[in-house]
């Protein structure tokens, strides 16, 4: 992992709670209060076990998930997620509390119609190691790709990502 002398993920986290950003309890706060970085790269499915937007659907994809730039739509500002981000940072143990060392990303992704601000949906998922948050944007968009080109239904794309991102090729039969 890399070191960073940003500022600490907890003091950041204390620092939007008390401005207001994040409130414990509320909607809009992450995960449990203590996560395990033991599945990396896949997050902890206690903390972040994905979940689905209710208006995308196998009948709604072609005005939703296949129209070019709509997840740009849905997409929930930094300003929502960056104090998410700092809170799974702290929840998820990580040494590394350089923010820009992570993205937070939704385990479901937008473009499978993943759940755009459900907290249990979205995780602090690391810019570094082998399998990175980078590697599994291109998994996201072979998924989507081969959903709206009607080789594979919305719901084995969207079970694969959820269950293991990394065989989710594999397992739909894209490559």
């Amino acid at each position: 992992m890399r070191t960073s002398n940003h500022v600490p993920a907890a003091a950041l986290a204390l620092a939007l709670a008390l401005t207001g950003l994040v409130v414990g309890g509320t909607p809009g706060t992450a995960h449990a209060s203590s996560c395990s970085e033991a599945s990396l790269p896949l997050p902890d499915r206690s903390c972040t076990p994905g979940s689905y937007n209710p208006d995308v659907t196998q009948s709604t994809i072609r005005s939703t998930i296949c129209v070019s730039g709509w997840t740009t739509t849905v997409r929930p500002p930094t300003s929502y997620t960056n104090p998410l981000k700092a809170q799974g940072i702290v929840d998820y143990g990580y040494s590394d509390t350089s923010m820009s060392d992570y993205e937070e990303d939704h385990l479901v992704p937008l473009e499978l119609g993943g759940a755009p601000r459900d907290p249990s949906n979205l995780w602090p998922e690391p810019h570094y190691g082998t399998q990175t948050a980078y590697t599994k944007d291109g998994v996201e968009t072979k998924l989507k790709n081969a959903v709206c080109a009607g080789q594979i239904t919305l719901t084995s794309a969207r079970s694969a990502i959820r269950t293991d991102w990394l065989t989710a090729l594999q397992v739909t039969g894209v490559g």
